[in-house]
């Protein structure tokens, strides 16, 4: 691994700053194992410059509705101590591309239904007549929405 030189790191408060996350929530990241600090002779945080890139993953992860536990997953198959590379990104993006696309389809699914009927049995739309009529949802056990999430 090569040495970590004095421009390659950065405080805590500089990626706080950055990534636009409270210095709190890049502790509690740290202390899940999201990211790792060096430590300096004086015991002070000091976290790769790259670190910016893996705070913002774990954003838009987030954002996109990952658990921690999948963010750690993934963010575990990059490089310690150096800058991960465009490749070791792509594997990231390659192994959650299915995922991401579910969740797309499952957004518009939503989008499409959510004004119509969604499938839950309430039968409090005039349209819910047309795909429930006489509530055969509801014959058929917990339904919730069947329309979008059933497909």
């Amino acid at each position: 691994m090569p040495a970590i030189t004095k421009d390659d790191v950065i405080p805590i408060g500089t990626l706080a700053a950055r990534t636009g996350v409270a210095v709190s929530a890049i502790r509690f990241y740290e202390d899940k194992g999201l990211i790792h600090a060096v430590r300096t002779g004086g015991n002070q945080r000091r976290f790769l410059r790259s670190d910016i890139r893996r705070v913002s993953f774990i954003l838009i992860a987030q954002r996109l509705g990952l658990a921690l536990a999948e963010i750690e997953e993934q963010l575990a198959t990059l490089p310690e101590g150096r800058t991960p590379n465009v490749r070791d990104w792509q594997k990231i993006s390659h192994s959650m591309r299915a995922a991401i696309d579910d969740k797309i389809k499952l957004l518009t699914r939503t989008r499409a239904k959510l004004d119509e009927c969604i499938g839950c049995g309430c039968l409090s739309l005039q349209k819910c007549q047309l795909y429930n009529r006489d509530d055969k949802m509801g014959a058929a056990g917990a339904t919730g929405p069947r329309l979008v999430l059933d497909t």
